[in-house]
């Protein structure tokens, strides 16, 4: 077999070097030197000596070799220059881009463009094309401190004041106990230059030592009729004063917070704002920030609407939140025992009384990073961790399930224990690269802990004997695996409604013929999660073979064509990013259909996946139809598998799947409008370019001048 280079290429927006080709043996070895320094040295130990590499390459260099060892042989396969693969990386960016926006152009406009628009795209194409900017210059970094408090400074968070029908009257609980006066005292002060005038502030000072702090409450006593404050006799730590906050609290609604951080001046509107929309609602939720000890503002934590699966792995509401008085009376206040979680607790009794849910993606709670705050580090109260563990235990009992209870600091992972061992029936559509579906299914037979499960492999028009030779192997070494054909032309959606029909699982797991699975529990821990009731789409974190992020989740909405984007795209596997998201499971508006889990009855509750969608974005509309039901879709980064995308059918793009492409972003522009144009799992902050990142206000000053 003759060995060769079929691709090389540096990958846009990134520093990796992608390159893949075939080997004369899968003894052979593959060795990269840049400058004579090794970059990889590898054993592809693919069956049909094809590889795909793609890993991590220095941005300075000049001469880029690759070499195949065959018995301590050395051969010259390929050899260029850095500097050349950066220029062809630059020239293939531009001409897509190029490509992409003509598309567009003529899709949205036919070239007739208004002026006001015609000047913007041209601006934008300066920026792309003649000043080069790339994807990265673009955008701010959430957790750049300079980066935040440009686009604090550049997106000034402002409200149209009205007045409101219903002004119901608020109730601030604030427990304090030995705080800095000047914190104390800011905290106060924020209250009550609040913009909405129908409020009080109940306090309770839990028998602080500092008599600064006693000196101050009695002096903001004096100074506001609003702040109400009741001195209790004996220290009974958080929960106690919050109850007894709570018992002089006169307010139909109360808000929670801390005595020493800051409540911006239009939090009470906006909440009352919302209310007077859906005078239903019992709980409001709004973002937040910290403020270091500079006092800058950082760590900004732009939250989902209700997710009922993120809460189970952390309180990400947390602060501000508004509640129902009522309610709050009616689960029994809030619970000694769990101190540093009370309010963690508090949400997950509370939420299960009621589905008005309400966010407000608006910054309006400040945290205060200073010595001792759990905003600054969680080791400052490492009980709150273990309080959080009982709280949630405790709403697992109450709701009837059964799972253990792994943590991450104050973050938590589930896993269900199974129900009566169901089957799982793992549909698996390929054509020919038999090497891809031996290391998929081998690495399930050999790893998979969980037993009660049947693998059907779904043959769509192979070419090469030793495929079938292959297939007829597999099907003859596994009693529980078949091989089904499928002679038409390829349609994914088609191929595994067919896979489904003929499934005999009560669980189906949609799995790409490229994937390897790494941990023997996969299988268990995706269908403790499918099994509950709620949950429809279940995804895992899928790695590429450098270790660097393929899929972690789906948002809707963003990208270049405004339909999907998988989350954390090329990030390291052991990141945690935004409030834990790649270290604990997250409701998603989709996963990928590459490894996805459902339950066979919600599968064909939503009509399967949609024929008229024959590759492309047939998961993500899958997704969305069990969304639209009321399920909800999770992402569980604690399931990591290896996904060798594209190498099954390549990334080739032909006229007919260019038309493909075109008709089905067409089709799901029009059919999910709503949920596009607004990801109820993706905070409306973050841009809608790239995930997870902030838009940079365009400045065209100087380009004008």
């Amino acid at each position: 077999m003759k060995q060769e280079i079929e691709k090389i290429e540096l990958l846009e927006d990134t520093a990796d070097l992608y390159i893949s080709g075939t080997l004369p043996s899968n003894r052979s070895q593959l060795k990269v030197l840049l400058d004579q320094q090794v970059l990889l040295e590898e054993n592809p130990n693919l069956s049909d000596c094809r590889f795909s590499f793609m890993f991590a390459c220095p941005k300075e260099g000049k001469k880029l070799m690759v070499y195949c060892i065959e018995k301590k042989k050395e051969t010259l396969l390929y050899q260029t220059s850095l500097a050349s693969l950066q220029r062809k990386r630059n020239r293939t960016r531009k001409c897509s881009y190029i490509k992409r926006n003509i598309q567009f152009l003529w899709r949205e406009y036919h070239f007739f463009i208004p002026p006001k628009k015609l000047k913007e795209y041209a601006s934008l194409f300066i920026k792309r094309i003649i000043l080069n900017r790339s994807k990265e210059e673009r955008f701010y970094q959430l957790f750049s401190i300079e980066d935040y408090n440009d686009w604090l400074r550049e997106n000034p968070q402002s409200s149209s004041y009205q007045k409101f029908s219903y002004m119901p009257f608020i109730s601030i609980i604030m427990p304090v106990y030995n705080v800095d006066a000047k914190y104390l005292k800011e905290a106060i002060e924020s209250v009550m230059l609040q913009t909405y005038p129908n409020f009080e502030l109940c306090i309770a000072d839990d028998a602080s030592t500092n008599q600064e702090t006693i000196q101050l409450l009695k002096e903001m006593e004096k100074k506001y009729d609003k702040v109400h404050v009741v001195y209790r006799k004996k220290n009974g730590h958080i929960s106690k004063a919050s109850n007894s906050a709570l018992k002089i609290a006169r307010g139909e609604f109360i808000g929670l917070m801390d005595n020493d951080d800051i409540l911006d001046k239009n939090a009470l509107y906006e909440v009352v704002k919302a209310l007077n929309k859906n005078k239903n609602l019992d709980l409001i939720y709004t973002d937040e920030d910290k403020i270091d000890p500079f006092g800058r503002r950082c760590d900004p934590h732009f939250k989902p609407d209700w997710s009922p699966d993120t809460l189970l792995s952390h309180n990400y509401i947390c602060h501000f939140a508004l509640l129902r008085t009522s309610l709050v009376k009616q689960i029994g206040n809030f619970r000694k025992g769990y101190e540093g979680a009370q309010d963690y607790d508090l949400m997950l009794r509370f939420t299960e009384q009621t589905q008005n849910i309400y966010h407000i993606p608006k910054i309006l709670y400040h945290w205060r990073m200073i010595e001792g705050s759990t905003s600054m580090t969680t080791d400052n109260k490492s009980y709150a961790s273990m309080s959080g563990i009982k709280a949630l235990e405790d709403a697992l009992k109450r709701r009837k399930i059964k799972a253990s209870i792994a943590n991450i600091a104050t973050s938590y992972i589930l896993k269900y224990e199974m129900k009566n061992n169901p089957k799982v029936s793992i549909i698996i559509p390929t054509k020919d690269k038999i090497g891809l579906v031996e290391t998929c299914v081998n690495s399930i037979y050999q790893k998979t802990k969980y037993q009660n499960y049947e693998v059907i492999i779904i043959d769509n028009n192979s070419q090469e004997a030793h495929t079938m030779e292959g297939l007829r192997k597999l099907q003859e070494e596994h009693d529980n695996l078949k091989v089904m054909e499928y002679p038409e032309k390829f349609n994914y959606s088609k191929i595994n409604n067919i896979g489904a029909k003929h499934a005999e699982g009560d669980y189906l797991l949609l799995l790409n013929n490229d994937v390897e699975v790494i941990d023997g529990e996969w299988l268990e821990i995706m269908l403790g999660y499918a099994m509950q009731e709620r949950i429809g789409a279940v995804g895992a974190k899928l790695l590429f073979a450098n270790g660097k992020i393929q899929h972690a989740g789906v948002v809707v909405g963003v990208g270049e064509e405004k339909i999907a984007n998988h989350a954390y795209y090329l990030k390291d596997k052991f990141a945690s990013a935004l409030a834990g998201r790649l270290l604990v499971p997250y409701n998603y508006a989709a996963v990928t259909g590459a490894c996805l889990m459902v339950d066979k009855k919600k599968y064909f509750e939503v009509n399967g996946l949609t024929e008229e969608l024959e590759i492309n974005y047939n998961d993500i509309d899958f997704c969305l139809k069990l969304l639209e039901k009321g399920y909800y879709n999770i992402c569980l980064p604690q399931v990591e598998l290896y996904h060798y995308e594209s190498l099954s059918r390549g990334k080739s793009q032909s006229p007919e799947k260019a038309k493909e492409l075109q008709y089905s972003t067409e089709y799901m522009k029009k059919k999910w409008k709503k949920i596009l144009q607004n990801d109820p799992f993706y905070n409306p902050n973050l841009s809608k370019e790239m995930c997870f990142v902030l838009d940079k206000k365009e400045v065209e000053k100087n380009e004008k001048e």
